[in-house]
């Protein structure tokens, strides 16, 4: 599950991020580019490349040039963002499935504003996003079913993964999965 993070650990992670040297199936930069439905669809992209790559989450950073990696700030701030007059991020939720965790933060780093979402990867069977699965293919968001290969590796990640890696019982405190 997604925990609260701290400005301090956010920052560190922008930073160690932005040091790849190109855009991964788990990590996408963008500047304001923030129209919901393509969140939705990279959640699903992401969510299931961070399975396939062995990854415990992936992210999606706003206020980051994708070529150059070099942090420029952002206008787009998540929890102002609207859908009608639902919040993003609950319009996201109900979209999902299965339901994924996923967290936006906001950051301020040398003076710029910088928004970052993590997602969980996938666990037990592909995140679909309005009835659609996506998946990376390098730093391309596509539809997985145009991916085969790549749909039959992912299956085989969630046939790979114990009994004992899963979750016990979600949302609860862990006194009460006992």
């Amino acid at each position: 599950m997604t925990t609260e993070r701290s400005d301090a650990y956010l920052v560190g992670l922008v930073r160690e991020l932005c040091k790849l040297p190109k855009e991964t199936e788990w990590v996408d930069f963008k500047v304001n580019e923030a129209e919901p439905h393509e969140i939705g669809e990279y959640l699903s992209a992401l969510a299931n490349s961070a399975a396939l790559m062995d990854k415990a989450f992936a992210h999606l950073i706003w206020g980051v040039e994708d070529g150059t990696h070099r942090i420029v700030g952002t206008q787009f701030s998540p929890s102002a963002a609207k859908v009608g007059n639902e919040e993003l991020e609950n319009w996201l939720l109900h979209l999902l499935t299965p339901k994924i965790h996923f967290r936006f933060y906001e950051v301020l780093t040398d003076g710029l504003r910088l928004a970052l979402l993590e997602i969980e990867r996938a666990s037990h069977r592909p995140v679909q996003f309005q009835g659609q699965e996506f998946i990376r293919v390098g730093s391309y968001k596509k539809k997985l079913k145009d991916h085969p290969e790549r749909e039959r590796a992912l299956w085989r990640t969630f046939d790979q993964t114990s009994f004992e890696a899963g979750t016990a019982l979600e949302r609860v405190e862990s006194a009460e999965s006992l």
